[in-house]
């Protein structure tokens, strides 16, 4: 088994939400569950009350339609599927409209107008880059519309003179030409971020209350589970959704599942610091501090006068395209020789058995410990013994 190719790191680059190291981390309850999932036979497919078949989705369907105020949901592999599938299930041979403004590109270079061309769906841009009004919609319905597409810029923002229409103004738009409303929230939340010091995201039941017709959002990110893509919304939507004969392709299994469902049930009972990425985004600078001056100095025991050690102040980021140009303060161990080059600590630090991914600033390998906890300690002074060792070779 050492030579299994996926292998745990420790993430000091400061962006919590990492894509290329797993994005986010599971709470300890959802590890629980996805273990139990994996080692049991589960009803994943089976009414426990009828002894009959049933639907994977009512596992989630009941505490999605709790938090977010929907009439029903549906889950599949990521938010990109869950957005390829409303349009083909909704607006396939038919346009939608969306704002020029909005046409995102999301990470790996898949862009939406290109998700909605395999759809099937017939894109219509309106208005300008920085700005669409509610006439842009108006004007460009005609007898082969069938959807208004509102997509939430979730990693890049357009700042200055700046203008886009309210969701509920093209929610009324929609009702008076009898068009669906579908929109995309991307990294999606369930809860006001704002009370943590951070910048406010749109809150899926918002949407829901607004009266879009179906909600697609991320089930990692912000919300902090497993990589899924959730749609909610108005249960003819939902219903039509499931049907497609796509849902087989993208649909999600026990594991996923068993992961959202312990997710989705922290949210219920009110207790979101249990999931890591949202209490690392929330941490205290003080604690940062405490874990930066701990670390530290056992570094700079293991290094002595081969390098210069200090605590320097960082900035971190959420990550995965959210809140993109939004940082945090936070505490970093900044390390710097005169004696070899950053690019070759970093190097070190990244090959140890248990790699440690930093990043390098001002020539100096910067470990932020925003995301770096007591159980991550051993890890970071084992690497660190190992990276002396081969300096000194």
């Amino acid at each position: 088994m050492s030579n299994l190719k996926f292998r745990k790191v420790i993430n000091t680059t400061g962006t919590v939400i990492h894509t290329n190291l797993g994005r986010s981390i599971l709470s300890s309850a959802a590890i629980s569950n996805v273990e139990k999932a994996c080692g049991n036979f589960v009803n994943l497919e089976y009414d426990l009350e009828t002894g009959k078949r049933g639907h994977r989705d009512v596992v989630t369907e009941g505490l999605i339609r709790l938090l977010v105020g929907c009439e029903a949901s549906t889950v599949v592999n990521n938010n990109a599927a869950a957005v390829l599938l409303g349009l083909n299930t909704l607006s396939k041979g038919k346009e939608a409209i969306a704002s020029r403004g909005e046409l995102v590109e999301i990470g790996g270079s898949f862009r939406l107008p290109e998700v909605m061309q395999n759809s099937g769906a017939i894109l219509r841009e309106v208005g300008t880059t920085n700005k669409t009004y509610i006439n842009d919609y108006r004007n460009a319905v005609n007898d082969n519309t069938a959807m208004l597409l509102k997509a939430h810029t979730s990693n890049y923002k357009v700042e200055g003179s700046v203008y886009s229409p309210d969701i509920t103004e093209i929610v009324k738009l929609a009702r008076k030409f009898n068009l669906v409303v579908m929109e995309d929230l991307g990294s999606g939340a369930f809860i006001d971020l704002s009370k943590y010091g951070l910048p406010k995201e749109p809150l899926v039941k918002d949407s829901i209350s607004a009266g879009v017709d179906v909600v697609t959002f991320s089930g990692d990110k912000l919300l902090g589970g497993p990589q899924a893509g959730i749609i909610a919304g108005k249960k003819k939507y939902i219903q039509k959704i499931r049907e497609n004969p796509l849902m087989r392709c993208v649909r999600v299994g026990k594991m996923i599942i068993s992961a959202l469902e312990a997710t989705l049930r922290i949210y219920v009972e009110n207790k979101e610091m249990e999931i890591p990425p949202l209490r690392w985004l929330a941490r205290p600078i003080q604690n940062i501090e405490s874990t930066a001056i701990f670390v530290s100095g056992k570094i700079k025991e293991i290094f002595g006068e081969y390098v210069d050690v200090s605590i320097d102040v960082c900035m971190s980021q959420v990550g995965s395209g959210a809140l993109p140009v939004d940082t945090i303060e936070s505490r970093c161990v900044a390390i710097q020789s005169q004696k070899v080059s950053t690019n070759r600590i970093a190097e070190l630090f990244r090959k140890c058995e248990t790699p440690v991914i930093g990043r390098i600033s001002e020539n100096k390998f910067i470990m932020d410990m925003r995301t770096v906890e007591e159980q991550d300690f051993f890890c970071i002074v084992k690497a660190a013994e190992t990276v002396v060792q081969k300096l000194k070779k």
